[in-house]
């Protein structure tokens, strides 16, 4: 049986979904970003005590299928901006596609409808917060960063990121009280 959790977007949610699941003994395969396959089907008394345990974590489980839907698309984008090591050439719609097996425009729409922005949008601002993490860690060129996070050049991020946040990339880069955004407020 498959559960999808909304709010699950990085490595410290899977591992307070472990130790929640592992609390209330419930047995599981796999845990990935918004979704874990559970060993056996869950009783009404496990999946409402799983919820509560869940929302005292910041978490929610979901039940409606286009939240689900939703909730796919985001940990998708999430996982294709924090992903260092296989970072796809595709174009972000071709990416989508392939990894939800389902048409663009119909993940754009479902998108739009229920979150009240773009899938474009919602991608840019995790890139933006993604260049951040990468200027304050100070390790990597803003060539670097624009190439791992498939810009198509350093001018296009930089006016990107002017746009977003209304500073240039130097300047945040120089601050002294960088202020980053929680990837689930993003």
């Amino acid at each position: 049986m498959k559960i999808y959790i909304k709010y699950m977007v990085s490595r410290r949610c899977k591992l307070m979904v472990k130790a929640e699941l592992a609390a209330l003994g419930i047995c599981h395969s796999i845990i990935e970003l918004g979704e874990v396959e559970l060993d056996d089907d869950l009783t009404e008394e496990q999946r409402e005590l799983l919820h509560l345990a869940l929302l005292k974590s910041g978490l929610e489980l979901m039940e409606d299928k286009k939240a689900q839907l939703i909730e796919k698309i985001k940990t998708t984008i999430i996982e294709m901006i924090y992903n260092d090591e296989d970072v796809p050439k595709l174009t972000n719609s071709a990416f989508l596609e392939e990894k939800l097996a389902y048409d663009y425009t119909y993940l754009a729409n479902i998108f739009s409808e229920v979150t009240a922005t773009t899938v474009e949008h919602y991608i840019i601002a995790h890139k933006i917060e993604r260049v951040k993490e990468l200027l304050i860690y100070d390790e990597l060129t803003l060539t670097q960063i624009s190439h791992l996070l498939n810009y198509s050049s350093v001018a296009h991020l930089s006016f990107q990121f002017k746009k977003v946040t209304g500073l240039t990339a130097s300047f945040f880069k120089g601050l002294k009280h960088k202020k980053r955004v929680p990837l689930e407020d993003v």
